[in-house]
């Protein structure tokens, strides 16, 4: 497995190590002792799968007071998943990184606690698989808007679908009390 850099440097793509012939194919999507003196020496406590259909935009979500670290996989179809430094203080607060996750190139994403997620269906169809240092809590359930223009990220659909909670979060800005201290 090897960990390839992203412009915010706590998010890393995982480049799984892919094993394929005439049957189809083997990879390791997660090997702790692999990733031994990384940034992902972690536990997970909560895997998640979820099912969306195209031009669907899930996020940007994160929690405050258990903040998750989250590892994620596309199992089928592809998505454009989306880490954004929401931690106030931080050189890069505000700046976000993308990268596609499809079932071809088989990557991973590793965002850490401190970051808002989300991502975009490019497929007909996408399954993502992810998985959490921390259970969700409901009641630490934490938002920006998806379409901040403050951010301004580049989501490759003209009008996606949105859920009307994912609709109700507002702009990133340093004075909000509801979000991560750099430390």
């Amino acid at each position: 497995m090897k960990l390839v850099a992203t412009s915010l440097e706590e998010v890393v793509i995982l480049e799984p190590r892919i094993f394929s012939d005439e049957r189809g194919f083997f990879l390791e999507t997660f090997n702790l002792a692999k990733l031994a003196g990384s940034a992902l020496e972690t536990s997970f406590n909560q895997d998640n799968h979820s099912r969306s259909t195209a031009g669907v935009i899930r996020g940007l979500h994160y929690q405050l007071r258990n903040p998750q670290g989250k590892l994620v996989h596309v199992a089928r179809g592809a998505i454009l998943d989306v880490a954004v430094d929401i931690r106030v203080g931080s050189p890069s607060f505000g700046k976000w990184t993308a990268v596609e996750l499809n079932d071809e190139n088989l990557r991973s994403l590793w965002i850490p606690p401190g970051f808002a997620h989300g991502f975009c269906v490019l497929s007909p169809v996408a399954d993502v698989m992810y998985k959490c240092t921390t259970v969700y809590d409901p009641s630490d359930d934490h938002g920006v808007a998806w379409n901040d223009l403050a951010i301004g990220i580049e989501w490759p659909v003209a009008a996606p679908v949105v859920s009307p909670k994912d609709m109700t979060w507002t702009g990133l800005t340093e004075d909000r009390k509801d979000l991560p201290r750099y430390a």
